[in-house]
């Protein structure tokens, strides 16, 4: 029986730790920073770096010496007969001698150095997977930025649904009542069935906004692990509260940060595309200059007509080479002067979209600014609309059952409180969004 209670409980305890294996639970700032190591793009981005530090280190190794090793190994099925004039080893004049020269079987090993030393295209390759490693760099921060806004709004995203199903349930217990309330009524003869109809839609209305609700919450916590990089079928807890987040986000100084172009990643990206095009039109140029490269041979060469491997009888003969090849571009049909002038052209468009971005970040930052700033005071206004619908709601229904006022107006002081409590909860998002679309256009992060 003692065993069996053991086994129970070792049962029991390894299904709750696999429980807590497959569950999490985070804060804002916690299921940011998880997104950060664990995102889908982030991965990526981070592989395309290690990608690029390896391309680097690919062309580097061109300029370095290069050793290579060549065997060749040769059997003749049939040799080559050639003819010689026959007084060559002694027979009559104007006839010819077959003869096979060399031996059955070949063996030749031979190892070459060879070194770059100028090459100008291999100067500024050397360059653009610098610059290409920028780009893979700049690309990840700007992914991680990406990644950040998409957390906080998804986060904030399944925060409110909550809070709508929340209030909605409310909303659903205290209709049920007054539905009941003017039951009751309605049967002592106190008030007309139109009032209870009336409330009966008001009720099936809320319920059905109440299924809507939970529907989106499962379709936003689903976005959240998405973005997080979690499977969509593991439960995820906030810990963070949908207050806790308007609070958060409320920074008037944020409105007056200053803006450094300088600094944002965008521009960066742009400016680095300029970089890249510029080191395209040197690397265009630099193919009318000569290139110089050296090598030097070892070579070894045995013949026999068997077993070559086996019995050569230590017959190697020995060879070795140094050379200097020096390639002069001459004349290309002025192929290379159109490559040439087409790097300069797509130089001119990485410089106007420069520009263009330049233009754009600014106008960015002032429309993100205003964005924030009317999401601050629209929170406010929905804030203070939200307690005026209450009191009118509960005002309203307290004159209903006393009969002051009739079940029409009752449920558009319902229906107003309902919207007004939904707008509330989405001023909040408002905040939320707008602030860290702010950041990003001020390049905080």
């Amino acid at each position: 029986m003692r065993q069996y209670i053991i086994l129970t409980i070792s049962i029991l305890f390894s299904f709750v730790l696999s429980s807590q294996e497959n569950s999490y639970s985070f804060s804002l700032d916690e299921a940011i920073n998880f997104a950060l190591k664990n995102n889908y793009s982030v991965k990526n981005s981070a592989l395309d770096v290690e990608i690029a530090e390896k391309v680097m280190t690919e062309y580097k190794a061109f300029g370095l010496p290069q050793i290579d090793g060549k065997v060749d190994y040769q059997n003749y099925l049939i040799q080559n007969i050639t003819l010689i004039p026959s007084e060559i080893v002694g027979g009559p004049p104007g006839e010819f001698e077959e003869v096979i020269f060399g031996a059955k079987q070949n063996l030749n090993a031979t190892v070459t150095l060879t070194q770059v030393i100028f090459d100008g295209a291999y100067l500024i390759a050397l360059q653009s997977t610098k610059a290409y490693l920028k780009i893979s760099n700049l690309a990840k921060v700007k992914t991680e930025q990406e990644i950040r806004e998409a957390v906080i709004n998804a986060y904030g995203s399944v925060l409110v649904a909550k809070e709508s199903i929340l209030i909605l349930k409310d909303n659903i217990t205290t209709l049920e009542k007054n539905l009941n309330e003017t039951k009751v009524i309605l049967e002592n003869g106190f008030a007309e069935i139109q009032d209870y109809e009336q409330q009966q839609i008001t009720l099936l209305n809320t319920e059905n906004q109440l299924n809507k609700a939970i529907r989106l919450e499962i379709i936003a916590k689903k976005m959240l692990n998405l973005i997080l990089g979690i499977p969509i079928e593991i439960p995820v807890e906030l810990n963070d509260s949908l207050e806790h987040l308007a609070l958060s986000s409320t920074d008037l100084n944020l409105v007056n940060q200053r803006f450094v172009l300088d600094n944002h990643i965008d521009f960066k990206i742009a400016d680095n595309q300029v970089i890249t095009q510029e080191l395209q039109l040197k690397y265009e140029k630099s193919k009318n200059i000569p290139t110089l490269n050296a090598f030097i041979n070892y070579s070894t060469f045995a013949q026999n007509d068997n077993n070559i491997f086996f019995k050569n009888n230590g017959r190697w003969f020995d060879s070795s080479l140094f050379g200097v090849s020096l390639n002069i571009p001459i004349f290309s049909s002025l192929e290379r002067k159109s490559r040439t002038q087409q790097a300069k052209m797509s130089l001119d468009q990485r410089v106007i979209e420069l520009d263009q971005t330049s233009e754009q970040l600014k106008l960015q930052v002032a429309t993100a600014r205003n964005k924030y700033q009317f999401a601050l005071d629209q929170f406010q206004t929905r804030k203070k609309n939200l307690v005026l619908a209450e009191s009118i709601a509960e005002k309203e229904q307290i004159k209903y059952f006393e009969g002051l006022s009739t079940s029409f107006n009752l449920a558009n002081a319902q229906n107003q409180l309902y919207s007004t409590q939904q707008n509330y909860i989405e001023s909040i998002l408002g905040i939320i969004e707008s602030k860290v679309e702010l950041e990003n256009a001020l390049n905080i992060y």
